[in-house]
């Protein structure tokens, strides 16, 4: 491993790519610090405090804390992954998509023209609801998060948020094509990432102040890196089919005649599953919370989605089930691997080209598919931490005399409340 660290900055060509890869990765956090104009930041952070368990806490975690503070990247890749999401289901639906999506490179060209129409579209939706859902918004009844409401500050929000995302998306293509790997995931990582020294000093804090013992913190790290190795393992994990290529004749050259294999992946889907199972999730209990005021069974409903709550689990492991499935029947069509396989002359021993491989194909797909559904799903299941006995200890405040945080403790550690 060190030797290839070593070989990046020998490369003249992989040298330069990986510093054009983190110089935009600075200027996307850099994007972090630029407030929109017109609002009161303190009170806004204070409401996401309150609201990190719905769909706000959801778009918030993947725009890198943006969201919370209405920076100029409030939205972050969302509506970019949405568009890309919504063209890929239309992509089985209408033809005309469909056709394009077979074209090649001219094709796909197109389709990624058509993402980025429909990420600006979205984006001028999210951020109008957005500016209208903000002048609404106070905390403890008493300060307003926009400070001076208006269709001026409607403008200037559609206007900032929908820049902001376009040029994020401007980021994540520049890094794809000159940088290293896909751009739009690195922004997603890096966007999640930033919380993890935070997360260290204060788990570091704890240890000092004795209120982590040193065998829960020996048990914290081992079981992070069992947590890591597991997820590495399950997501290089692969199915291979031997698939055998008969000989040609082409000409004075022979061709085939060998035998390689296809690769089916246990987590074809990657993280769609969860992202899409949150959002479903997310949104109704969000819808519900605005209502829970002074409608008993809004507020019944609001508690049985809340994070960790046992409707709460059911659902989101039923939905990323499903979604592994379909969105894996998306991305991988058996019938045309089947097809390609037999233009060229290629076979799996002892299956019948063409449609009797294609169910081969689908059955083993499916039967992998039900595995890495459980691994995504056991990854991502919540726990609910308001089962322990938290009592609070000490309370911090800020503008206006509110209490802000507490420090809570048990028998088993300290956390923030």
């Amino acid at each position: 491993m060190l030797q290839s660290l070593r070989n990046i900055w020998d490369v003249p060509d992989l040298r330069k790519r990986v510093l054009f890869t983190l110089g935009l990765l600075a200027v996307y956090r850099l994007g972090n610090h630029i407030p929109t104009p017109g609002i009161n930041a303190q009170a806004l952070i204070d409401f996401f405090e309150q609201n990190k368990a719905n769909w706000f806490g959801l778009v918030d975690m993947f725009s890198g804390g943006n969201l919370a503070k209405v920076t100029v990247f409030a939205l972050g890749i969302m509506p970019y992954i949405s568009a890309s999401i919504i063209l890929q289901l239309l992509t089985v639906v209408w033809p005309y998509l469909e056709k394009l999506s077979k074209e090649g490179e001219l094709g796909r060209r197109k389709i990624t023209q058509y993402t980025r129409y429909g990420t600006v579209m979205l984006s001028i939706v999210q951020s109008l609801g957005i500016s209208v859902y903000l002048e609404r918004m106070t905390v403890n009844q008493q300060f307003r998060i926009v400070e001076h409401p208006g269709l001026a500050f409607k403008l200037m929000t559609v206007l900032t948020l929908t820049t902001g995302t376009a040029f994020i998306m401007w980021l994540g293509e520049q890094i794809t094509e000159r940088g290293i790997g896909n751009g739009m995931s690195l922004l997603i990582f890096a966007g999640i990432v930033v919380g993890f020294p935070r997360g260290m000093i204060s788990t570091l804090d704890m240890i000092r102040r004795n209120e982590l013992g040193l065998l829960a913190t020996i048990l914290l790290v081992a079981m992070m890196v069992l947590v890591v190795a597991a997820i590495v393992f399950v997501e290089r994990g692969q199915r291979r089919i031997t698939v055998q290529y008969a000989k040609r004749v082409v000409g004075r050259r022979m061709y085939g005649g060998q035998s390689t294999h296809l690769p089916l992946r246990v987590n074809t889907s990657g993280v769609i599953p969860v992202i899409f199972a949150s959002s479903i999730i997310a949104f109704p209990q969000t819808i519900a919370s605005f209502f829970q005021a002074n409608n008993p069974w809004m507020k019944a409903v609001s508690e049985q989605l809340q994070w960790g709550m046992p409707l709460y689990n059911l659902l989101y492991v039923a939905f990323i089930i499903f979604f592994c499935y379909f969105y894996t029947a998306i991305v991988f069509n058996p019938d045309d691997v089947a097809e390609n396989m037999r233009k060229y002359g290629g076979f799996i021993p002892g299956i019948r080209p063409g449609k009797r491989t294609a169910e081969y194909l689908d059955h083993i797909l499916g039967r992998i598919t039900f595995g890495g559904a459980i691994y995504l799903a056991s990854r991502s299941l919540p726990s609910r931490s308001s089962d322990l006995p938290w009592t609070c200890s000490s309370t911090t405040t800020t503008w206006g005399g509110s209490p802000r945080a507490c420090i809570c403790s048990s028998t088993s550690g300290a956390r923030r409340c």
